[in-house]
């Protein structure tokens, strides 16, 4: 064995084609492409042959010779089109993305994922994807208002799903979705702090425009007018903690700041929890602070925070398994997910 720095280059493994299969089984080429391709023309013993000679080899049929053939690619296609710098501290893409590999690992499906820019990107993606036929059909996050992904995918015959309820009259039924009840989950968390007296209450919402986002703040807004809350408002940030930090500093600068900051994911409710801290004020005792989604980080955090929870895993397994579905002929469907709970912690209180 060649110690490693001497400066001997190590020659690449070649990988084993259908030649290398017919030298070692004793067959021909062609007999080797009919046996791997499940078509008449050989016995039986020699199909048997000639793929347990193509799982020693390592063998493998080439994707692009795959879909010149017509047949699935063994991939499905993921692309996020927010800023990079955002992905890495956020826990819920992390997490919805294990879920969709869970469920396509059982299948022996790829998963191809691509961060871009904006939905323009996005849909240029999905076009050249399409035209090479490197997928065989896509997930789809973060719907917007005036979405032209679900038109696209159903004009290029790609089937799809959209992880998340699209808004209000822009349901596209050649498009499946999964989705959760966030107007629902809103409401369970206004009226959690109403009961508690809060009266002055901010939502530190995420990216404008997207339907989520603007569905959390219209629920927010009619909750709040149903409960005779007059005080009560939101504020969109990029979902980083730079800005959830930045905009709890603008809030805690108002006259007559909140009692109580609802935040649309952890790693802002963590920031603006750090910025109580750094001003001395005392949470719960001053303000009340609620994350949208748990993760560890409101759970290892002085006072613990209160979140709502639901399984992200789960919902990227149940988004993946319905694109299985759609390639296998099911029909396109709405699924309604787990509704998130809220699960109270040291963080919310009654205000002093």
């Amino acid at each position: 064995m060649t110690p490693p720095g001497d400066g001997t280059r190590t020659t690449p493994a070649r990988r084993p084609t259908i030649k290398d299969i017919a030298r070692r089984a004793g067959v021909s080429e062609s007999a080797v492409s009919f046996a791997l391709n499940g078509r008449p023309g050989v016995s039986q013993g020699t199909r048997d042959r000639v793929r347990r000679v193509a799982e020693e080899l390592g063998w493998q049929p080439n994707s692009a010779a795959r879909a010149l053939s017509g047949e699935r690619s063994g991939c499905i296609g993921l692309v996020l089109a927010r800023p990079a710098h955002t992905l890495g501290v956020e826990s819920f893409f992390l997490q919805l993305v294990s879920g969709v590999q869970e469920a396509l690992a059982a299948r022996k499906v790829a998963l191809l994922f691509q961060v871009v820019e904006d939905v323009d990107a996005e849909c240029a993606v999905h076009r050249r994807w399409w035209a090479e036929k490197r997928v065989d059909g896509v997930l789809v996050v973060d719907p917007r208002t005036h979405d032209p992904r679900p038109e696209l995918l159903a004009s290029l015959g790609l089937p799809a799903v959209v992880i998340g309820a699209p808004a209000p009259g822009e349901d596209d039924p050649q498009v499946s979705t999964v989705w959760a009840d966030d107007t629902a989950a809103m409401a369970s968390v206004l009226v959690h702090l109403y009961d508690l007296g809060h009266r002055r209450i901010v939502h530190v919402a995420g990216l404008p425009g997207l339907a989520h986002t603007e569905r959390r703040i219209r629920c927010l807004r009619t909750e709040a007018a149903r409960l005779g809350l007059k005080h009560t408002r939101s504020v969109t940030t990029d979902y980083s903690d730079a800005e959830g930090a930045e905009a709890t500093r603008r809030i805690l600068d108002d006259p007559r700041p909140p009692t109580a900051i609802i935040y649309d994911n952890d790693v802002m409710a963590v920031a603006g929890a750090s910025v109580a801290a750094e001003r001395g004020i005392p949470v719960p005792g001053r303000l009340s602070i609620v994350a949208w989604d748990d993760s560890p980080l409101c759970r290892v955090t002085h006072p613990r925070l209160t979140a709502l929870v639901r399984d992200t895993s789960g919902f990227g397994r149940l988004a993946a398994k319905e694109l299985l579905d759609r390639l296998d002929g099911g029909p396109v469907r709405s699924v309604q997910a787990e509704l998130p709970h809220l699960e109270p912690r040291e963080s919310t209180a009654p205000p002093s």
